[in-house]
């Protein structure tokens, strides 16, 4: 399978590698843009005055444009919270796309957003502070509606980027379960 794994708000950091490599391991070819270019952050507010300066459009701007070269094989679009927004935005705007995968977060949706059987699988801790269970609910709704075959992995007591061993957040037993779940998911792509 051919994987565009987009980072979160931290930016391009050492866990983002790890999981590419597990995707490696496991068969897949997987690319990791940097669409912060170079800059990573120790936390989250630091991240996010940085993501809010550059603005949504040129970050999508930037993930387009690293995808672009793949998506005529037919991408599985990944992601890690903010990459995760940009996963799901670019898959669902991209008739070749195989597959979403969304770990710790998602978008809105546009009204008019189509797909054709989407798969997708979101795993997200529960509770999240940046995923309510209102959000999710709605959010699944949405997608259905659009044509997603959505699966939905919740973690409980996890922290919000709970697969980053970097993080306070981290839980190693819910990452665990993450990957082996994602694993299996991406076989059946």
């Amino acid at each position: 399978m051919n994987i565009v794994l987009f980072h979160s708000t931290y930016g391009l950091r050492p866990a983002v590698h790890a999981a590419a490599d597990r995707l490696r391991a496991a068969g897949h070819e997987v690319w990791t843009p940097d669409l912060f270019e170079g800059r990573v952050f120790d936390g989250v507010e630091e991240g996010r005055a940085f993501q809010n300066e550059l603005g949504k459009d040129e970050i999508l701007k930037r993930a387009i444009l690293a995808a672009a070269p793949y998506s005529e094989r037919g991408l599985v679009y990944a992601g890690f919270s903010l990459g995760a927004a940009t996963a799901q935005t670019l898959a669902l705007g991209d008739e070749k796309a195989r597959g979403l995968l969304l770990l710790h977060g998602t978008s809105d949706l546009a009204e008019n957003a189509a797909v054709d059987e989407l798969p997708v699988q979101l795993h997200v801790a529960e509770p999240d502070p940046f995923e309510s269970d209102d959000w999710l609910s709605a959010w699944y709704l949405r997608m259905g509606r659009a044509g997603a075959d959505v699966e939905i992995y919740r973690y409980a007591g996890a922290g919000h980027l709970y697969t980053d061993p970097d993080l306070d957040d981290y839980d190693a037993e819910a990452a665990e379960a993450t990957w082996r779940t994602a694993l299996g998911f991406l076989e059946t792509l």
